[in-house]
């Protein structure tokens, strides 16, 4: 699989850092490639963070999930790759994306990747 440029997602400031909140963002048309046999992977990725300094702009996450439909990918591999590069570009307290795969031979998969902010001993 190509690495991901993750140059794509932008931030913008959060306008209530002082709350801990969540936002999920549902993308359901998400797609990718099966690596063995080429054909087309479905799924709706949910991504649930809260934010610290930085919120994800949507519209650059798009262009970035785009970028995997060309893409012969792994549902674990792509679910783990998405939580590694937001939290790189968010930074958020904590991170969830869940990969829902549609059914491919009478078998649906879901994957779950989390990600927690390390807390600063006093």
């Amino acid at each position: 699989m190509e690495r991901r440029s993750i140059s794509v997602l932008e931030t913008f400031p959060n306008p209530s850092p002082e709350r801990e909140y969540t936002i999920e963002i549902n993308c359901p048309e998400f797609t990718s490639l099966c690596p063995k046999t080429g054909q087309p992977d479905f799924a709706t990725i949910v991504i649930s963070y809260a934010p610290a300094r930085r919120c994800l702009e949507l519209k650059s996450l798009k262009l970035y999930l785009f970028e995997y439909r060309d893409q012969g990918v792994y549902y674990e591999k792509v679910t783990n790759q998405i939580l590694d590069d937001l939290v790189v570009v968010v930074k958020p307290r904590r991170m969830q994306v869940e990969g829902r795969f549609s059914v491919r031979g009478g078998i649906a998969t879901v994957v779950r990747a989390v990600y927690e902010a390390r807390r600063r001993r006093p």
